[in-house]
């Protein structure tokens, strides 16, 4: 027995081949009988038999357009037999001339109605030499053909101007003077009982026109008619071929989106089954709809490409969250990746300014499938997590008990405790925050701050602690990023402090507690909700630092002076340390340096340039002249 389809996609298949080869209906309904029978998941049987019903649509409405094709190539092949391959201007002409020559007369003409203005005009004459004559418009019931048209009957006269069985109107009457005629006869054009236009003949003096005359030109109008819905019946067929042909043409461009569809869909599923990551899946999409694709988290930060979303983006991708559909964005497009409502990311398709409905739908599945990943991913990544977690807590907590169990541990995790790390100690800022609640709120957005790195976090005390792998940049432009993104996590201020990056449990457990009193300093200092490292705070960080470094301190303090007097042999730091030594006097300055008191103040105006104005400033002015201190006993 076979196993049961997990998929959908083989009957779907079948179906298209199904509906390409014209197989019968009975055939389509027998996919999804096959699906029962092999004991198909409910949610796939619910597709087979959505796209069942498709394929039924479609199997109906190629079934009607071909029994109305074959309809209408028929009534074209009668009307071509009929028409004898000549045109109607060709044919009425031939008839009216006929007409003329066949009863004598001087001249013969036809007259149509004009459904627009609501009267008759002269369609074709012959013998005609009056231009009014052959401008005139005839309304219904006015002269002679006006009564034929009304009552459907040929009337004939020997004396048109002398006949008061027509109601004859000034312009009528006019041009019949004008073209000298006397005699006339109209008979119908008919249609059933449908008249469709009036064929007449004249002559210019009195006549009597026999019955046989009139039966001869009763034949020839029947002529006409059927000429004339001959070549209306050769336009409905036209336009009939044309709707046709475009009806045709859209079955056969939506055969191909659902075939395209079909095979974007299989391509992406695969991917998804064979475990693939978002750049694999954003590559791919590329492919398919031949563009550039990026994909950003749910912040705007982004997980294939480069560059965070700006403003304008992040408004197209409200748009598109709250049409649950992609929409343009200047020359590109984006679509939110949603799980029900919660947003997981976006994605963006550049290259492609101009997007058919059919690549749409697919850019639109991508993003379903692309929450699919996203959403095995945070589910790995946060069991992952949990098992990390334990092994930082034990990394901050016994880091002496079993340094090289650790390091294997790490290993076994994907941590590499021998490469250099940062230890980020993250707290809630502010009293709203604080609290099991807020730690809590806060774990949760470091996992998602992590999510795509090789970082692990895990509540410790009341802060939640984050190793990351150094990756070149400054410590405290890290921490500075980590509290400005995690703050948009948890919707609160978040303060953020590290050291030095560590390589080892020992230098990592040492790098937390550095990490946590830079905390400590930047809430005392009042920067609560900033990130920083210790070398960022100062002397601050001299006296927080496990490194302790000194010379790093001094040249941070006073390296625009010390690089002036390398330069120009000045004396700039050791006027600035007599200033301060003697309690900022300038006269006692000059008397210890042995130099005019204008001296010290231009050195002193020269440390302000360099400096800044806020030099002698009692915070500023602390820094400097612990440096100064640090500085001579670093020369000593």
């Amino acid at each position: 027995m076979d196993a049961p389809p997990t998929s959908s996609a083989p009957a779907l298949r079948r179906l298209l081949d199904l509906l390409a080869s014209g197989a019968a209906t009975e055939d389509l309904a027998e996919v999804q009988a096959d699906a029962r029978r092999q004991g198909a998941p409910a949610e796939v049987l619910a597709e087979i038999d959505a796209a069942t019903w498709q394929a039924l649509r479609v199997h109906r409405t190629l079934r009607q357009h071909r029994r109305r094709e074959a309809e209408l190539t028929a009534l074209f092949d009668t009307a071509g037999d009929l028409a004898a391959s000549r045109d109607l201007d060709a044919v009425l002409q031939a008839i009216v001339r006929r007409a003329r020559g066949l009863l004598g007369t001087d001249t013969a003409y036809l007259t149509l109605p004009d459904p627009r203005a609501g009267d008759t005009y002269m369609r074709v004459t012959d013998g005609s030499v009056s231009p009014l004559f052959q401008s005139l418009r005839l309304s219904l019931g006015d002269g002679l053909g006006g009564l034929v048209a009304q009552t459907a009957r040929p009337y004939a006269t020997p004396d048109y101007r002398t006949d008061q069985r027509f109601r004859h109107t000034r312009r009528i009457d006019a041009g019949v003077l004008d073209e000298g005629l006397v005699a006339i006869i109209g008979v119908p054009l008919l249609l059933g009982d449908r008249v469709i236009g009036v064929l007449f003949a004249a002559d210019r003096s009195a006549r009597a026109f026999s019955p046989d005359e009139v039966a001869l030109l009763c034949t020839l109008a029947a002529h006409a008619a059927i000429a004339l819905d001959t070549a209306g019946s050769l336009a409905e067929t036209r336009a009939a071929l044309t709707e046709l042909a475009a009806a045709n043409e859209v079955i056969r461009a939506h055969a191909a989106a659902v075939q395209r569809a079909e095979q974007a869909h299989d391509r992406l599923t695969d991917l998804v089954l064979r475990g693939a990551e978002v750049p694999d899946l954003a590559a791919d999409l590329a492919a398919l709809l031949d563009g550039e694709v990026a994909v950003r988290d749910a912040e705007g930060e982004p997980l294939t490409g480069r560059g965070r979303a700006d403003g304008a983006l992040t408004e197209a991708v409200a748009a598109s969250r709250t049409e649950a559909r992609a929409v343009p964005h200047g020359r590109a497009w984006v679509c939110a990746v949603l799980a029900g409502q919660e947003l997981l990311g976006s994605l963006e398709l550049r290259g492609r300014p101009d997007l058919d409905d059919a690549d749409r739908r697919i850019f639109e599945r991508a993003s379903v499938v692309t929450a699919l990943v996203l959403l095995l991913r945070r589910s790995v990544a946060e069991t992952e997590n949990r098992v990390r977690g334990e092994l930082l807590a034990d990394l901050l907590t016994a880091p002496d008990r079993d340094p090289a169990g650790l390091v294997a541990r790490g290993r076994r995790l994907g941590v590499d405790l021998g490469r250099p790390h940062l230890v980020l100690v993250a707290e809630p800022a502010g009293p709203a925050a604080a609290g099991p609640a807020g730690r809590e709120r806060l774990a949760g957005a470091a996992v998602r701050y992590l999510f795509g790195s090789r970082g692990i976090s895990a509540e410790h005390g009341e802060a939640v602690v984050l190793l990351l792998p150094e990756d070149g940049r400054a410590p405290g432009a890290v921490a500075a990023d980590a509290a400005e993104r995690l703050a948009r996590l948890t919707g609160a201020p978040v303060t953020v402090g590290t050291g030095r990056a560590a390589a080892g449990p020992t230098a990592v457990a040492g790098a937390h507690a550095e990490g946590l009193r830079c905390v400590r300093a930047l809430r005392v200092l009042g920067r609560e909700g900033a990130g920083a490292a210790a070398a960022d705070l100062g002397f601050l960080g001299v006296l927080l630092g496990d490194g302790h470094d000194v010379d790093g301190f001094v040249s941070a303090a006073l390296g625009p002076l010390l690089e002036y007097d390398a330069r120009r042999g000045t004396e700039l730091v050791r006027t600035l340390r007599a200033y301060f030594d003697c309690g900022g006097s300038l006269t006692r300055a000059k008397d210890e340096l042995h130099v005019h008191v204008n001296t010290v103040v231009q050195r002193l105006d020269r440390v302000e340039v360099l400096l800044g104005r806020d030099w002698n400033h009692p915070e500023r002015s602390l820094e400097l002249q612990l440096a100064l201190r640090l500085q001579l006993l670093a020369r000593d």
